[in-house]
């Protein structure tokens, strides 16, 4: 390997690791973001319950803790714990899943459409089709890692677009 090649490969190095910096958020960045979020999602005032009030803070705690995944999960609990008592009797929801919440609730199509997205990545993490099959995930852990991180921001973010969708002032 000739000086150059060495050289190009140290730039290449160097790059990916300044873009994987600006990527990683510190902990306090990721409650500043939460906080951001707040201030620009919640105009007026909303009614939580209690379920949906503990299934948030959990996944903002898991989010700010590096526990992406976790984060994930717990904001798609936390949206579905919410359309069910914002919008739907314990009663009449019962049985159904979190597609037919999105579905037959009163959501604007874009939100519903954020929310399929989040039903979606999600179940490719808990409904594994072959747990044998991981060559992917031990060859490019760092790609998954980098696309739940990207994925458990942008899943904070539509769980506080969907528990302040119905707001009051």
């Amino acid at each position: 390997m000739s000086n150059i090649d060495t050289l190009l490969i140290i730039t290449y190095i160097y790059e990916l690791c300044t873009i994987w910096a600006t990527l990683i958020m510190t902990e306090q960045e990721k409650w500043e973001y939460i906080i951001e979020l707040d201030e620009e999602l919640l105009k007026g005032g909303v009614i939580l319950s209690e379920w949906t009030t503990f299934l948030a803070k959990d996944a903002e705690t898991a989010f700010c803790s590096n526990a992406n995944l976790s984060s994930i999960l717990a904001c798609q609990a936390a949206i579905e714990s919410h359309l069910r008592y914002e919008y739907f009797d314990a009663r009449e929801s019962k049985g159904w899943g979190f597609y037919q919440l999105i579905e037959k609730s009163s959501l604007e199509d874009n939100l519903k459409s954020e929310l399929h997205e989040l039903r979606k990545f999600r179940n490719r993490w808990v409904h594994v089709e072959d747990p044998s099959d991981d060559s992917d995930l031990l060859s490019r852990p760092e790609y998954h890692e980098d696309e739940l991180m990207q994925f458990a921001k942008k899943s904070v973010r539509i769980m506080l677009k969907a528990l302040y969708a119905n707001q009051w002032i």
